[in-house]
């Protein structure tokens, strides 16, 4: 059945990240796809901290830079303004994807803007965490909040352009590295890094990557006016966002909608549909609120049948019953216009579903999502219970194939997400994946 998602469209995650996005994107650039394929896979925010998962076939592709996009020949993966980006980890991704027969030479463009994560990043980010102990706030260690803070305070921010200014790059490094030295003697008594060590590693970097690195706004802009048809791809997740998510339990980026614009330079009118990813429950890796979560042994059960370790890091997810309060409060802030379900298939073998419909706060019943920490912590978890299904649902190609208990689920979270669903996915592969009309 052939999906209406007219022109460029923008995928986004509506939890804490790991809804499926990756999958999604893969999915919907094939070219002789439901979608039509579109010419440009675009990564507006974030860094390495974000984790893309793709099974075609045998194969298991795992990004956490490179746009997933880039799977298929013939679509361009642009990598923006916005993201912060680590070149050992992007040329690690290269390297793998040419060894296994990506095409990445001419369809691979990155931000001269773009600001470079840098091994200092990853130090502090590691160093604070321990300082933190248990208030850590569970970051991936990857630099990234680091290199997005010393972007917002513009003294220390380096963008890739600057690597292909040798003098530049040198002072500026040196002056930067004195003073990040300074600061772990102080507070952590660590030894100084090499700032020559550094620009040694970053001219090869440079090397390397000079053939990708473009002006992706110009570029953009360009293809904008060539009718050229963008994806655009979010990382993370909504309830991560720095300014709409469980603050401080977040990222450093804003991964709502509302980033696409800054982190690409292109302007609102050049998206047409919001397309908002979840999964048929809800997880999140790290610390941080999350009223629905199962600590028993269904939570263990949905989380080995859906795999529920983390692409980035390996951790355990937690996981937990779908919130339908965090899903229309991340829907209304991404202006979603319609679903895609993921991992249906985990609930199979459930005698009983639940999904969270409002939560209760000091005797007060509230429908909407409150981001306030200290209140999610203390609230309690108004649910609806439905009859699961036993059926596999992986062979299932069709939507009049799936079992009714199944259908009738997807319709409520339909309902209480006042958003249509369209899509949903069985399974980790590309083809199981079922268009819908509920």
């Amino acid at each position: 059945m052939p999906l209406n998602l007219p022109g460029n469209v923008c995928v986004i995650g509506l939890q804490w990240g790991d809804e499926g996005k990756g999958k999604i994107v893969h999915w919907m650039t094939e070219p002789k796809g439901p979608f039509g394929g579109f010419d440009l896979v675009v990564r507006f925010g974030g860094g390495a901290n974000a984790g893309h998962t793709v099974v075609v076939g045998d194969q298991k592709f795992a990004m956490h830079l490179i746009p997933s996009g880039i799977l298929w020949p013939g679509v361009t993966a642009v990598i923006a303004n916005g993201v912060v980006f680590d070149p050992e980890t992007a040329l690690n991704e290269i390297d793998e994807l040419q060894a296994r027969g990506v095409r990445i030479d001419g369809n691979l463009k990155i931000s001269t803007k773009a600001h470079l994560v840098m091994p200092y990043h990853k130090l502090e980010d590691r160093l604070s965490e321990e300082r933190l102990g248990k208030g850590s706030i569970g970051t991936t260690c990857r630099g990234i909040g680091p290199c997005y803070a010393d972007k917002a305070t513009r003294s220390y921010g380096i963008r890739i352009a600057e690597m292909y200014d040798q003098a530049r790059f040198d002072e500026r490094l040196q002056q930067i590295v004195d003073a990040k030295n300074r600061t772990f003697k102080a507070l952590y008594g660590r030894d100084a890094l090499d700032w020559k060590q550094i620009r040694d590693e970053y001219r090869r970097y440079a090397d390397r990557l000079a053939p990708y690195i473009c002006e992706t706004t110009e570029f953009l802009h360009r293809a904008l006016r060539d009718n050229k048809r963008m994806l655009f791809e979010g990382a993370q997740g909504s309830l991560l966002d720095l300014d709409h998510g469980t603050y401080p339990f977040v990222t450093s980026s804003n991964c709502t909608l509302g980033g696409l614009f800054a982190g690409t330079g292109l302007p609102p009118k050049a998206l047409n549909t919001s397309l908002g990813i979840i999964k048929a429950y809800t997880t999140r890796v790290g610390a941080g609120p999350f009223p629905s979560e199962l600590t028993n042994d269904t939570g263990q059960q949905i989380r080995d049948r859906g795999g529920e370790y983390g692409t980035t890091t390996g951790r355990p997810r937690r996981t937990g019953w779908f919130d339908a309060v965090v899903g229309r409060y991340s829907a209304d802030v991404n202006g979603t216009d319609v679903l895609g379900v993921m991992k249906l298939d985990v609930l199979t073998g459930l005698d009983t579903l639940r999904i969270a419909v409002a939560y209760r706060h000091n005797g007060r019943r509230i429908d909407f999502f409150p981001t306030d920490v200290h209140v999610l912590k203390d609230v309690e978890v108004e649910y609806e219970e439905m009859p699961g299904w036993q059926e596999d649902l992986r062979p299932i190609r069709r939507q009049q194939d799936l079992p009714k208990p199944a259908v009738n689920y997807l319709r409520r979270l339909q309902e209480l997400m006042d958003r249509p669903i369209s899509i949903v996915s069985v399974g980790a592969e590309k083809t199981e994946t079922i268009a819908l009309t509920l």
